[in-house]
């Protein structure tokens, strides 16, 4: 295969911003030269890889096969290039982190503030999602680590540390008033409409095993895929949700959420940290991980 890196690369950057344009403004080239390079790159491979459209150009079956590979490898040599000059010292290099909304806001904001007055030329670049989803960028190289709330599911690839635990309550608006106070059983709430996290979540599927191990079943009237969504549909009055008691703390005090309780124990739960076990770390993302394991001064 006479086609180099420096194709490939280029065809990166064409499939990601599907336009030939664009492609030579984020490398510094010109459009004919980008234009050279991928028709020669489509003669050494025997395949047309895009196809033009009246906005840019659009991939090809063959062009998003290609892509599904070039894209993870071109992204794991950008971001060692780019942490090459952070391995001995903080004044530059990139540190990439996968977290739930929940981790984010109950914990992991606090300590990345603690981080960057410490190193404030590390740059910190933050993708959030469900835990699966985070877990699955972790394990493919996305991301340096995540941070999650269990329950996830083990694999031998990941270490785990639980950072902090967290308590999750059931939530109404302050249309729910008449119940605070009260002990409400499971299958009362389910007279309420019911507000949870999308049926991809870990969150959803312990709920519904929870129900299930009361002989009952989960069905949620409202889905949402953050749990930061769920707090304004709440407080609105919109149904009824298990949701972190930290992430709603300030509602919970001015009275625009109340904590309802109900007869069943709600196993609380924890906010962990997942490091890929065969990865190597930056200095930069080593230091990181030990202050969110509590090991150095936030």
């Amino acid at each position: 295969m006479a086609a180099n890196f420096e194709y490939y690369k280029i065809f990166y950057y064409v499939a990601k911003y599907q336009n030939f344009t664009l492609a030579a403004k984020a490398l510094l080239s010109s459009q004919p030269s980008v234009s050279r390079c991928m028709q020669a790159l489509e003669t050494e491979l025997g395949c047309r890889l895009f196809v033009r459209t009246k906005r840019g150009v659009s991939l090809t079956a063959e062009g998003e096969q290609l892509y599904k590979y070039v894209a993870p490898a071109c992204e794991q040599i950008f971001k060692g290039e780019e942490n090459i000059g952070g391995t001995l010292g903080y004044q530059n290099g990139s540190v990439y982190i996968g977290v739930t909304e929940t981790a984010l806001h109950c914990f992991l904001l606090k300590k990345l503030s603690s981080f960057h007055r410490q190193y404030p030329g590390v740059r910190l670049k933050l993708t959030s999602g469900t835990t699966p989803n985070t877990l699955a960028d972790l394990k493919a190289g996305k991301t340096d680590l995540a941070v999650v709330t269990t329950p996830i599911r083990e694999d031998p690839h990941f270490r785990v540390t639980l950072v902090k635990e967290c308590q999750d309550i059931l939530a109404g608006g302050s249309n729910y008033s008449y119940l605070k106070g009260k002990k409400v059983p499971l299958s009362e709430v389910q007279q309420y409409p019911f507000v949870s996290l999308a049926e991809n979540t870990m969150t959803y599927a312990l709920y519904k095993e929870f129900y299930a191990s009361h002989g009952l079943i989960l069905k949620p009237d409202i889905e949402l895929a953050t749990a930061d969504l769920m707090v304004p549909v709440i407080r609105q009055g919109l149904g009824v949700g298990f949701i972190p008691r930290e992430l709603v703390k300030k509602e919970l005090e001015e009275g625009s959420i109340v904590e309802i309780e109900i007869e069943e124990k709600i196993e609380g739960r924890h906010i962990c940290m997942v490091e890929d076990r065969q990865k190597p770390l930056s200095v930069a993302a080593r230091h990181l991980i030990r202050l969110l394991k509590g090991k150095e001064p936030a």
